[in-house]
Parts: structure tokens; sequence; C-alpha cells
């Protein structure tokens, strides 16, 4: 019987997790299956597992209810490519070695736990995994396996998502349904709804993920915000696009990437209590309150470039409503 419940929750570190560059060399992720066979191995083996399979082992449809922790039947690797080893498709590769960091969303410093947990009650809209339970542990351990070598604090080429020049116009949902009917909507379908491996009730998830509708991420999910989608779309769709070659036009995957946003998902609520430092707040979070004068429609499509220039000046210039708490805080880098 495989051995999952291991104490190997992360040490704490003092460094800040740092995106990679908009170029990047190509890599390769250790690899997984040349572990042995011991506690070790079978945790990291198991950490995989959970990020290409989840729906089958902490999915809604699971047959016992206390292992249905993820809300939505999506596995991690819908965003994490290739169970998070692919570069600017959000891999997990250095991720271990960039924890605790301090988390703007949250306004403190965070453990990887508290960041998996993130996802698990936003990218998967449900509740949150215990942290000394197994599979908390073993998705712990598959990250630290996949940043072995890495120092903490190092930057690791091929972060996060590509860095996608902004628009100098609002993006586009009007334009961007054109082109998702003509580039998406083979694998996603139509109405968004994504394909099933199986049917509804098998815990098998989808071979192409929901983008939008009940089944999907929520509104509290990273995926939400415009600069972070417009990225991952540009680097890595249609499926088997590479950063290297986007199959996308830049404005295509703005304005594709701003239809999506605009669908009705799952709400999260207390969201306003997100970055409760506002001038730490992403220029695209579509959700208030923000620290300018800027309305919700172009916090959602852009244009950006305003809003980010407008944090750059004085506070009073900006029209914030900062408190004297931040006062010398410098607004995010986005």
């Amino acid at each position: 019987m495989r051995k999952r419940h291991l104490g190997i929750l992360p040490t704490l570190c003092v460094a800040l997790s740092l995106a990679g560059p908009a170029v990047a060399e190509p890599w390769s992720a250790p690899a997984v299956d040349g572990l042995i066979d011991n506690a070790w191995g079978s945790a990291v083996r198991f950490g995989r597992d959970l990020t290409v399979a989840t729906p089958s082992l902490i999915g809604p449809e699971v047959t016992d209810p206390a292992r249905r922790f993820a809300g939505n039947s999506l596995s991690c690797q819908n965003c994490h490519l290739n169970a998070g080893t692919s570069q600017f498709a959000l891999p997990f590769v250095g991720v271990f070695a960039g924890f605790p960091q301090y988390r703007a969303r949250e306004g403190e410093v965070r453990t990887i736990a508290d960041r998996i947990n993130g996802c698990m009650t936003r990218s998967m809209n449900g509740r949150e995994l215990p942290l000394d339970g197994a599979e908390m542990q073993a998705i712990v351990a598959y990250m630290k396996f996949l940043s072995t070598d890495i120092p903490v604090g190092a930057a690791t080429p091929g972060r996060g998502t590509v860095e996608v020049p902004l628009l100098d116009r609002a993006a586009d949902p009007t334009r961007g349904a054109g082109i998702y009917a003509q580039t998406c909507a083979a694998c996603h379908g139509a109405d968004g709804a994504g394909k099933r491996n199986g049917v509804a009730g098998d815990a098998r998830g989808y071979a192409f993920p929901p983008l939008w509708g009940p089944d999907s991420f929520n509104d509290g999910a990273g995926m939400v915000r415009l600069i972070t989608s417009v990225g991952f779309i540009r680097g890595n769709m249609p499926l088997g696009t590479t950063w290297q070659k986007p199959a996308l036009t830049t404005e295509d995957a703005w304005d594709v990437a701003a239809f999506v946003e605009s669908q009705p998902r799952p709400h999260m609520e207390g969201l306003e209590h997100d970055y409760p430092n506002r001038l730490q707040k992403p220029v695209d979070a579509p959700f208030g309150p923000w620290p300018d004068q800027f309305g919700q429609e172009q916090h959602r499509f852009g244009p950006f470039a305003p809003i980010r220039d407008a944090l750059r000046r004085p506070r009073t210039e900006a029209g914030g409503q900062a408190t004297a708490s931040t006062k010398s805080v410098e607004p995010a880098k986005q």
C-alpha cells in the first residue's frame, strides 16, 4: 500500500518568489518515475497523481464524501500544464524555493501550503486540504521535488506565464467571441462547458476543461485576471502551442481572453477583503474596491496603462482611497 502520510511540510525560508523572464531557455523537469519506491518517492508520485488526476482523487464525484475537497471536476494540470512542468504554463518548477513569501492578496507572509489551499478554494472552487493530511503532504513533496537544485530565492526562467504587451485599447469580448468560436470551441465547447473524459458523476474529469459555468474556476481565481489569462493563452493555446511559437496574435489573445472572462462562473464570497493594501492590488483585479478613480469595466478589460500610470503618481493625484499605512508603499509591479 502506498505510504501517503509524511511529515514533509516545507521548512521556513525568507525568499520571495521571482517570476521568470519573457524569454527563457528550454528546460527539463526532474523525472518522478526515476525515484525509488520508498516513502519519499511514494509521496512525490502521489503528489503528481493529485496534480494530474485531481477529480478521481479529491474531486466532488469521488465515492468518499470526506475526500471531496475540490468543488469542481477540474484537474490541477488544466492550468499547470503537463503536471506543472511546462515553461510559462504556471509551472511548479522552482515554486518550493520561493516560499514562504509575502502575498499581496492576503497582505501577509504565507507558506506554500497556504498557497495550495488558495488554489483549492479559488481555482478548484472547493475547501482547504488539512495541513497534516496525506494530500497536502504529497503536493508539497511533489513541488519540492520539482525544485530540486534550485537555490532558495533564485529566479526560475519560465515561471508564471509569458509577458504580453498591454493594449492601448480595452480588450474586446465581442471580437473575442468570434476568435473563440473559430479557435477554442472545438475543444472547450461552444458553451464553454468543456469535454468530459466520460460522463458526469464518474469522477474522471475532463479531456478539455470548462472555461466558464458551474464546473469552472470561481471569480476569485487568479485566472480571472485578464493579464494572467492572456499570458497563459498566448503561450499555450490552442493546446500544443509553445511560448516560442504562439498561435494567436497579441490582439487576438487579449480579445479571446476578454470573452472568456466575461462569461458567468461561480462566485467566491469575501473578495472585497483581498489586497488589504489597495495600492498593491493588480490593475486587472476585476473586483473592487480599488485605490483609483477607474471603474470596474476598465479594471476588467483595460486599457491598463492609464491605471498603472495613475498608481505611479503621488497618491493624491491618483485619486486613491489608501489608508495612512500605505503612504510609503509602491504599487505592485504588473
